[in-house]
């Protein structure tokens, strides 16, 4: 018998659940160490006075098995708004299911409805699921270099702005 999918919104109470995803997201892209957030975190950003995210919940069967964690994005070049996936995890038993594409699939339903024009994700070079994005339709574009600024080096950066807007 064929197990049967669901995607639902994520509620408060699913903070836990996504922290339990989200190290297990951690453990598999080979950065354990580097999760900083708490389930706290989860609960103001998610569903506070200003929620900075959307959370879907997979279950198959009724169970838990997977989230996706999207941001809004604005793109100058279409005009319009459009969804990062920050985040895109299922459990190795659960995959092979069409959990992953049941949840990108209501992320496109979301963005489309809401006259988004596009839906950005980063993959990690080596994780074998760019074939499942490169399948379902998504583009790798290889122009385009992902660039971040963390850490001492955010911390510089905004101290030589305050300097530079004080007059110095």
């Amino acid at each position: 018998m064929m197990p049967t999918v669901t995607i639902r919104p994520a509620v408060a109470a699913d903070s836990a659940t996504i922290m339990r995803f989200v190290h297990e997201l951690a453990t598999f892209e080979r950065e354990p160490q580097s999760v900083k957030s708490c389930e706290e975190d989860l609960r103001r950003d998610g569903w506070g006075d200003t929620p900075m995210f959307e959370a879907l919940i997979a279950e198959v069967d009724g169970a838990p098995v997977g989230f996706a964690l999207t941001s809004r994005t604005y793109s100058t070049w279409e005009g319009r708004p459009g969804l990062f996936v920050e985040d895109l995890y299922v459990t190795p038993d659960a995959r092979q299911h069409g959990v992953g594409r049941k949840l990108l699939a209501t992320i496109a339903r979301q963005a489309v409805e809401r006259g988004y024009r596009r839906v950005d994700l980063n993959v990690l070079d080596w994780n074998p699921a760019r074939g499942f994005y490169d399948r379902i339709g998504f583009r790798q574009l290889n122009e385009w270099l992902p660039y971040r600024l963390t850490g001492p080096a955010l911390a510089a950066l905004a101290a030589d702005d305050a300097l530079v807007n004080e007059g110095a």
